[in-house]
């Protein structure tokens, strides 16, 4: 799995995502043995790997910026306990062991990243690129700053990667998976089945007599947590980004033409050519070939006779720099249309082209693309502004402003938000139009209280601010503000139940010997088929529990499931198709190099634990609990 990890944490970003599914290293922990770790220590040291001790508070930074970071990806704030309950201390830990594991091996084999190697590795990182396609130190700043590095920090935890990724790199060669093993998973992946089946809808289910009074007040008395009043929060945003604060109105035609300029050939469209081609292996042949194509004789007549396919002569729509050969590239955008050339030596053999068609290339008028220019020059400079930005917000925070008399101050635009609940929607029940789409700030705001000073989001290259004004608490609605939710969802329980039921008797009824055709018929329903589908794909009419319910039936056997939009499903299996495996096709190939890295998984983790059992790993207990909340 450290392989992985490695890999990720070649870039900040890969380090964020990678955080988001650190669940997948768990399984690890049964390779290292975790639990024999723990011992006894003072109070400021958390482990000792090696020769190398961790203190209490490095790894309460780096436990800090590991849920703040899969905060920022999942769009919602980790507690402390929920942190516990997905795994997510432990898989912490894992990863402060096993990186430090390899970068003690790293340094026990004398292994060592250049500073030239580092500095190459980041600048060419496309994360740190500006406009113009080449490394921003600037924007390298705003950005290792957001993700809670600072730039030593960054740069070293980049040497150690490389070093770390040295050692995984050689322990992953030469294994592969059996050819049984692989077709055992690609024939599960690609088995198909064909069904017929009949949807069972309200219809089916009969009339539902009005239910009386006694009835739904009983109802609700036994479902009053379902139909109480949420909590809602009344919230003041404000938002900062590249975007929202950049006025490209205001960079002047001079900024603009000039960066034109330096970037003409990014929007200019290279002329191209519509080529027919064959290739011969010797001079002779290509002239007489020329010649009857001169004589009327087509390109096609001559590829058949040279057993090319048509993919193999006609080359399409290119611009000269697409063409590979250097000498047919040069004498074809020489060529007129309709022309045959000259035999061409070029590097896989002797050519004859024709053009038969030219597309103009055409270099746009600064004025046409002024607007995109000045757009992307605005946003630059909005970048480095965010910066300058967050630091005013949070010198008026600090000096008692809230969000919204803070962003006054600043000139910025304070959104309040009177009422929303935890799934973001007002009292209508409809979604909050004003919240910022791609990051979950309702689950932020329902972590926080009102007073509370809040740290800012990072967002889209900016960030956002919140502060909780007011919270209006959950309340316990009457019976008669409720009434008609009630009776809706007494009604629909009925008819679910009655669904069931029913579907439960026509499959029994088939798996007896009853012809499916013959029961549908006689109920009025119509009898639908799916044929050849796989257990991952979507089929219309049939839900997910419906696909996954039809492959866990036998051939010519009947099952029910729930269907879409409150049906109920009948089905029965006609046909299981298991493929041929074929060995060379590009599904198996990918399936093989997935296995492969799975396998390299497992020898890293076994060399991890040799290492570890080498060095000697212990951690502090008391201080683990203490930084993860355990103890609270």
């Amino acid at each position: 799995m450290l392989r992985n990890i490695n890999k990720l944490s070649s870039n900040w970003l890969g380090k964020v995502v990678m955080w988001t599914v650190m669940g997948i290293l768990s399984i690890s922990f049964a390779v290292w043995g975790i639990g024999d770790i723990f011992r006894g220590f003072g109070q400021s040291t958390f482990a000792t790997i090696g020769s190398t001790e961790i203190s209490v508070e490095q790894f309460r930074q780096l436990y800090t910026d590991r849920l703040q970071q899969i905060g920022r990806q999942i769009g919602r704030p980790l507690t402390p306990d929920q942190a516990r309950a997905f795994g997510v201390d432990r898989q912490v830990l894992q990863q402060v062991v096993g990186e430090t594991v390899l970068n003690e091996e790293a340094k026990r084999l004398g292994l060592a990243q250049s500073n030239a190697d580092v500095v190459r590795r980041i600048s060419q990182d496309p994360t740190f690129q500006g406009v113009n396609g080449s490394f921003d130190p600037a924007r390298f700043a705003q950005i290792i700053r957001q993700a809670g590095y600072t730039e030593q920090r960054y740069v070293a935890e980049q040497r150690s990667a490389a070093l770390r990724g040295q050692i995984t790199g050689t322990i992953t060669t030469g294994a592969a998976p059996s050819t049984t093993l692989t077709e055992a998973i690609d024939r599960f992946q690609n088995e198909q089945r064909s069904i017929a089946y009949v949807r069972l809808g309200a219809a089916q289910a009969g009339t539902i007599e009005t239910p009386n009074q006694e009835t739904l007040e009983s109802y609700f008395n036994d479902n009053k947590p379902v139909f109480r009043a949420p909590e809602y929060r009344k919230v003041s945003i404000v938002e900062v980004t590249p975007d929202s604060i950049a006025k490209w109105t205001q960079v002047s035609d001079a900024d603009a033409r000039k960066a034109f300029e330096q970037q003409k050939d990014k929007y200019a469209k290279p002329e191209r050519r519509e080529i027919s081609q064959i290739v011969f292996p010797t001079a002779d042949e290509a002239r007489a070939a020329r010649e009857r194509l001169v004589a009327g004789a087509a390109f096609a007549d001559i590829a058949k006779e040279r057993n090319l396919a048509a993919s193999d002569v006609e080359l399409g729509l290119m611009a000269k720099s697409e063409i590979a050969d250097p000498a047919v590239a040069d004498a074809v955008f020489k060529l007129p249309e309709n022309e045959i050339s000259q035999p061409i030596a070029g590097t896989f053999g002797v050519t004859l082209a024709k053009v038969t068609k030219i597309e103009a290339g055409t270099t746009p008028s600064y004025e046409s693309v002024a607007a995109e220019i000045k757009r992307g020059l605005a946003l630059d400079q909005a970048r480095a502004s965010v910066e300058d930005i967050r630091n005013k917000m949070e010198d008026e925070r600090g000096g008692g402003a809230n969000v919204a008399e803070a962003a006054k101050k600043l000139g910025l635009t304070a959104t309040t938000i009177e009422a929303m609940d935890r799934s973001g929607r007002g009292p209508d029940g409809q979604p909050v139009a004003s919240l910022p789409q791609g990051t979950d700030i309702v689950a932020e705001a329902f972590e926080s209280d009102v007073g509370v000073e809040t740290d800012p989001i990072a967002y889209q290259g900016g960030y956002i601010w919140f502060e909780v004004l007011g919270i209006t608490p959950s309340r316990e609605r009457t019976f008669d503000e409720v009434k008609a939710e009630v009776e809706t969802r007494w009604q629909a329980e009925q008819v679910a139940s009655r669904l069931r039921d029913k579907a439960k008797e026509l499959a029994a009824k088939i798996d007896g010997g009853a012809a499916l055709a013959t029961e549908a018929a006689a109920a009025g329903l119509t009898v639908e088929t799916a044929d050849k589908f796989k257990r991952t794909d979507k089929v219309a009419g049939l839900s997910e529990a419906a696909v996954r319910a039809v492959f866990r039936t036998a051939k010519g056997s009947a099952g029910e499931a729930e269907g879409d939009g409150g049906a109920r499903v009948v089905f029965q299996v006609n046909d299981i198709i298991t493929p041929a495996f074929d060995a060379n096709a590009e599904t198996t190939k990918t399936l093989k190099e997935t296995l492969r890295r799975m396998i390299d998984d497992e020898q890293i983790n076994a060399h991890l634990a040799k290492l570890r059992n080498e060095l000697g790993v212990t951690v502090n207990q008391a201080a683990f609990a203490q930084v993860t909340g355990a103890n609270q």
